[in-house]
């Protein structure tokens, strides 16, 4: 059932869930990890930029896998997180928030990935959601019988 938004007082929320999406979704962990496994800059090598796929062309295939799951998390995280606190529409804004983060993160002067890993995460995210309002939908219509 859609549900009327009161802007006035819903506003604030969903500004919150972008905030906290695009905080988590700007952690940098490709130039993390790379930095304490002691290795160069990930962005003055390949492409110049912070995800998993950079983080390979310096030959650590662990560090780039560990690249990948993190930034696959972060989009997950974002939109479970928001999920949990305040529902569906706020998890999609979160998603939203977590992909925006990891293109422009604010600490790398808005250089960020390509963020294919975060988008895989946030898709991730939405289904599991998608799979417990289903199976929710199913409880509810079963006690009803």
């Amino acid at each position: 059932m859609v549900h009327p938004i009161s802007w006035s007082i819903d506003l604030p929320y969903y500004l919150a869930a972008l905030a906290f999406g695009y905080l988590v979704g700007s952690i940098p962990f490709g130039l993390i990890l790379t930095r304490l496994a002691g290795t160069q800059d990930i962005r003055s090598i390949g492409s110049g930029n912070i995800g998993a796929t950079n983080v390979l062309r310096t030959g650590r295939k662990s560090l780039a896998a560990a690249t990948l799951l993190c930034d696959i998390l972060k989009g997950t995280v974002a939109v479970l997180a928001m999920y949990w606190l305040w529902g569906r529409d706020h998890s999609i804004i979160a998603g939203l928030g977590a992909f925006l983060g990891h293109l422009f993160p604010l600490w790398l002067r808005f250089k960020g990935g390509k963020g294919v890993a975060t988008y895989i995460g946030v898709l991730v995210g939405l289904a599991a959601t998608g799979a417990q309002d289903r199976l929710r939908e199913k409880q509810g219509s079963i006690s009803e019988h």
